[in-house]
């Protein structure tokens, strides 16, 4: 694979002098995080793919394009045969779930398993006792065992993972989540979560709430109601959703949605 190509590119590792890709490469900023990132090896389970591009440019969900290396995607096959991702190690897909895996405590539900990386950083939290792990699809499961997700973390932190093969939106816990974090969609832009997170938040009894594309939501919102995005129009906006969201206690977090927003919101 091309060292500049996306995953499912098809083009010879010496196609361009190695010289040459480290002149283009030299300016680019690389992506940091201070998160655990997991190693991925490529695999596949069912209609689904895990690969892995040597190296990428990629936007943030608010910070500007960054290069990353060694970056995994989770891509599932379609009805026509192309493969179509799903979720990856971007900056735009670790940007968007940082808020949520940064504020976890206590019991976490995380709805949509995905590559695993939000329930990894939520064990490895010490606030975090307890992470239940709701995942659909069973071959989902069965990719990130295949490629030895939780072998990575200290037995502490594995101890405290338990993953459920069930529905996100009929799943109940045994004991109420103190943080859930739901992201069950392809799409991070729609507004359909804010109300299936209300029937996940009821069925969890949760206490605080991280949805994933939450930011999209408000400030498609704010447009609609053609206000500025401030801390008023958030918080009006938050109590019209009725989730007790995490975010909005942030200081700079209206100045986040409208980063955000600038790049993703593409509807309106």
């Amino acid at each position: 694979m091309h060292p500049l190509a996306y995953p499912g590119a098809d083009i010879p590792a010496d196609a361009i002098p190695p010289g040459m890709i480290a002149d283009a490469l030299s300016p680019l900023t690389p992506f940091v995080t201070d998160l655990f990132v997991p190693r991925y090896q490529p695999c596949e389970v069912g209609r689904w793919r895990l690969q892995v591009a040597p190296i990428l440019l990629s936007a943030g969900y608010w910070s500007p394009a960054l290069m990353t290396t060694d970056t995994a995607a989770l891509m599932r096959r379609e009805a026509g045969g192309e493969y179509r991702c799903w979720m990856s190690m971007t900056p735009m897909e670790i940007e968007s779930q940082e808020i949520g895996v940064r504020a976890a405590t206590g019991h976490t539900v995380v709805m949509g398993m995905g590559m695993g990386w939000a329930a990894v950083n939520a064990a490895l939290r010490p606030e975090v006792t307890r992470v239940t792990v709701v995942e659909l699809d069973p071959d989902v499961i069965e990719v990130n065992r295949n490629v030895g997700l939780f072998d990575q973390l200290p037995a502490e932190a594995v101890a405290k993972i338990s993953i459920v093969n069930a529905d996100a939106l009929e799943f109940r816990t045994d004991e109420p989540a103190d943080t859930l974090m739901s992201d069950i969609w392809l799409p991070i832009n729609g507004d359909e979560r804010m109300e299936q997170s209300r029937i996940m938040a009821r069925n969890t009894g949760a206490r605080r709430v991280y949805v994933w594309g939450q930011e999209l939501a408000i400030a498609r919102r704010a447009r609609s109601l053609g206000l500025a995005l401030n801390e008023a129009t958030v918080a009006r906006i938050v109590a019209e959703f009725d989730l007790p969201l995490i975010g909005p206690e942030l200081p700079d977090y209206p100045s986040l949605i409208g980063r955000a927003a600038d790049k993703w919101l593409k509807d309106v």
